[in-house]
């Protein structure tokens, strides 16, 4: 049983008095979850098929290092 099974069997006892707190804190926990736009999407699309293809450069280095590098092109 998969824990998203569990949850909603507990769901399912839980009475509608305590029922408040469980959404409080779903509501919470839904806070957190970040959903990738489409340009985010396409983005990690591309870096797949850069690996699977062996294009494309790899750096490696800081953060500052990389930075530096793209100003001087």
């Amino acid at each position: 049983m998969s824990e998203r099974e569990k949850a909603v069997n507990l769901l399912n006892i839980i009475d509608d008095d305590k029922m408040v707190y469980v959404v409080g804190i779903l509501e919470n926990l839904a806070g957190f979850v970040d959903i990738p736009n489409a340009q985010t999407v396409a983005a990690i699309q591309e870096g797949d098929e850069m690996l699977e293809q062996g294009t494309g450069q790899r750096f490696e280095g800081s953060t500052e290092d990389f930075f530096a590098k793209l100003l001087e092109e």
